[in-house]
This record gives C-alpha cells, structure tokens and sequence, in this order.
C-alpha cells in the first residue's frame, strides 16, 4: 500500500493500525538484516503510537490522512526519550529530551514512527556506508538519507523524514527509485535537526509516490519562529491540483551543466520524459541555466565552512570518533578563509537572482536529470564513463543549484538503467511554489510505464 492507500483504509475501518504496523514490523525483521536501514527500530513506542491511533479513531478523532501511517525518521532529526546519534560514534549516547518541529507535527498528524533511519555521518556524504541499496545489494543506497531511501524502497515504511544541504533527499531518492521532496528553504522548520549549513540545511519529505509526498508536505510545512530560516508563507493545498496535468504548462529543458558528464542512460530516460510530458500538452523550451561555473565552488565554500564552525568543539575534542571522510572535510572547512565565505554568501545571491530572472521567461517549472549517474557499487570510488569524477562530486553536481537557490525541487522515479538501477527525473519550481512542483511530478508519474515498481527483495 501507499501512505494513501493505508490512510484510507485506516479511516475506512478496514485496516487497523496496529494491523499496519505488524506487517512494517515484519518486514523490518525479514530485510533489514540485509538492507541496514534503521540504526534504531522503535517497536514499544511506535506500538503504543499505533494503538492510540486505533483508540482515536473508534472513537471518530480523525487526524487526516496519514492517521496511522508508519513513518521513518532520519536519525540526525531530534526524538525525545529516542536516542538521536547521527550516525556517529559522538553521538552514541545522544538521548533528546525535545522532539523536532518535524516529529511534533508528524506527531499531530497521527503518523506512527517505527524507527529511527542510518544517515551519512552528520550528513556530510553521499554514500552511507551503513545501508544497502534494496535493488542491488551490492550498490549503495545514497546520502545522507540513504537509511530513508532504502527503507522506503524496501517496503520498512509508508513515509520516511530526510534533509537535504547539497542534495541529500533527492540523492537517495532518485538511486533508490522513491519521490523525495526538497522544499523551498523555510518552508519547513529545521528546528531539532543537527545542522550541516544553516545557509542550504532543507528538511522535508520522502515517499514512494508523489501523492504521499504531497500529504506528508501538508503537514510539515508551517512558519515556526524557533527556527531563524522559516518564512511566514502560506501553505497551499498540495493535493487539490494533484490531477491537474501539465495541459498548458511551459517547462524549461537546460541545454547547458544538466546534461554535462551525464550516463547516457540517464540522458536518455530524462529527455524521453520530457518528450511524454510535451506530448502530455506542455509547452518544453530549452534554457541556459544561469552561472553553472559557480555552483560547485559555491556550494562546497559554504558547506564545507559553516560544518566545520558548527562541529568545530566536536572536531577538535573528539576528532579520533569521526569517520575518515568526515573528519577529513570538517579539518579541510578549518582552512578555508572567511573572506572567502563571505564572497560565496555574495555569489550565492548573484545565482539566486538569475534563477529569478530564469522563471520569469516565464516558466512554471525546469526538467533536468536528479542526478548523473545511478547508484555507485559500494566501494567504488568515481565514475569513469566521459570524465572521471568522484562520486560526491557526480551526486551533489546537479543537486547543488536547488540547495544554492533554495528553490523547491523534487526527484520523482523515470525508468531504469541496462542493470536495473532506477534512474531520477528532477523538477525545479519557483519560491515556494511547491504544489506546481508536485503537479509537475504527479503528472510524469501518471504517465510513467515504470511507476510503482519495487525492488525484490524476498
């Protein structure tokens, strides 16, 4: 089932909670072993969750559509009493004693946490080296919500939380075959959450369709003056323009960095894509993406600085407890000077108002590849088909201008590669115009011949 299908069923009183979460349970039990998901499963709380959703609706307290619903929790995302550890030996003991702006409203959603989810160390790579990617095994789910990804992928739950700083939801997503969701920043509160950059930290949602992304979407985003990144914008209904197609739409097609050092297979699925939905009647253009040179030097200038500031104590008292690539990327953001971080902060704005000046050709939404290539073998080092290029670097290239802009941007699933590895269509929207996003994403997925698959993992 999806997280609709659930819902709907829960609320219809043909399945029960409880009855949803043994069968996640179960599952968890039968393929995590292999898949190494969840750092921590938390059965006890998730089935006193369950129950109380069961009780609330037998007495006809409806909490919405994911009343009920099993969902996975990036573990650098606060949960009281939960033990919170990053994926790190530093924070092997971290219990919260507050839960995130995240959990408190998936809380109030009636969502039901059944565990805690691996993420790259404090979310600084794309790797996970703790997790499997559940189509091939012997690949690697992504990052740094690779624990996500894969859980959803798996079946081990209906919605899970990711983050997102240079393509950290829509990473695992597009190589794990699921719909990750990056908001605009501010859009969702951070609240709770351990912070790589406070200046391109995005949290938001990841699902197996693009409905159920929408949903988890709706009860997310909210202005929450605790964090200092949050903007007062209303929310729109996300589900109400679902079904709307892309009937007159203008999508923008790059000719220029999205499709530069790309797999052919990649290239290939995506331009199919953006042939269906021209075909769909929308008006597809091609573009030039403002100051590609920019993006990468930017993006890791900024990262790489405000990480290592934020772990700076952690770095220098506990730097023997940190992972080698890691410990190796805060040292180096110790170098970097803050003039030029500061002359990052100024190019960041420069891409920010040509991105502006992009959409207001005008497009609705621009189309490109989520990522260049598909999942990496665990082990490999970078990819060698055209230019060699480190695989950090292949994955957070298309990922960054989202990150940089704070645009919203979605992965939705589009097709395989000859190995059977899924492959990711990005869409990129206007300021928080993530319901045009969305519809954009619902519409390919409508006409997608490989929706809905899921990996066999017996």
């Amino acid at each position: 089932m999806t997280a609709l299908q659930a819902g709907a069923a829960i609320r219809a009183r043909e399945l029960s909670p409880v009855e949803l979460l043994d069968s996640v349970l179960a599952r968890i039990e039968a393929v995590d072993d292999r898949v190494g998901a969840f750092v921590t499963v938390t059965e006890d709380f998730a089935r006193e969750a369950a129950q109380r959703a069961a009780d609330e609706i037998a007495q006809g307290h409806d909490r919405g559509p994911l009343h009920g619903v099993t969902v996975g929790v990036k573990d650098l995302v606060d949960t009281a009493g939960i033990r919170t550890t990053s994926s790190s030996r530093t924070m092997a003991d971290n219990v919260p004693t507050c839960d995130a702006a995240v959990v408190e409203r998936l809380a109030e959603a009636g969502a039901v946490m059944v565990g805690k989810t691996h993420t790259h160390e404090f979310a600084f790579g794309v790797i996970t080296p703790t997790t499997r990617n559940p189509w091939n095994l012997d690949h690697i789910p992504g990052g740094s919500s690779g624990g996500s990804g894969a859980a959803l992928a798996a079946g081990m739950c209906h919605l899970a939380i990711g983050t997102d700083t240079g393509g950290s939801i829509r990473i695992p997503a597009s190589v794990n075959g699921v719909v990750g969701l990056k908001p605009t920043y501010g859009r969702v509160s951070r609240r709770g959450i351990a912070s790589l950059s406070w200046a391109l930290d995005h949290v938001g949602p990841m699902a197996r369709t693009v409905a159920d992304a929408a949903a988890m979407l709706q009860a997310l985003a909210g202005y929450d003056r605790s964090d200092p990144g949050s903007r007062d914008v209303p929310a729109a209904d996300y589900a109400a323009t679902l079904g709307e197609g892309v009937a007159g739409m203008r999508l923008g097609l790059p000719r220029t960095y999205f499709f530069d050092n790309v797999d052919p297979a990649v290239e290939a699925a995506v331009r199919a894509a953006a042939d269906r939905l021209a075909e769909a009647g929308a008006e597809v253009v091609e573009v030039d993406v403002p100051v590609p040179e920019a993006y990468m030097p930017t993006e890791y200038m900024i990262f790489l600085s405000e990480a290592s500031a934020y772990h700076q104590t952690r770095i220098r008292e506990q730097a023997e407890d940190f992972e080698p690539d890691v410990r190796l990327l805060l040292e180096a953001g110790e170098m970097l000077l803050a003039t030029d971080y500061i002359k990052a902060l100024r190019v960041r704005t420069l891409i920010q108002n040509g991105w502006r000046d992009l959409f207001e050709r005008p497009l609705d939404a621009v189309l490109a590849p989520t990522l260049p290539n598909v999942a990496a073998k665990v082990g490999q080092k970078e990819f060698t088909h055209g230019e060699a290029e480190a695989i950090i670097d292949s994955y957070v290239r298309l990922s960054a201008p989202g990150n940089l802009t704070g645009l919203p941007a979605l992965s939705v699933p589009c097709g395989f590669d000859g190995q059977g590895l899924p492959i990711g269509l990005q869409v990129l929207g206007r300021p928080f115009d993530e319901a045009t996003v969305l519809r954009v994403g619902a519409a390919w997925e409508s006409i997608n011949p490989d929706a809905g698959q899921m990996p066999n993992l017996i």
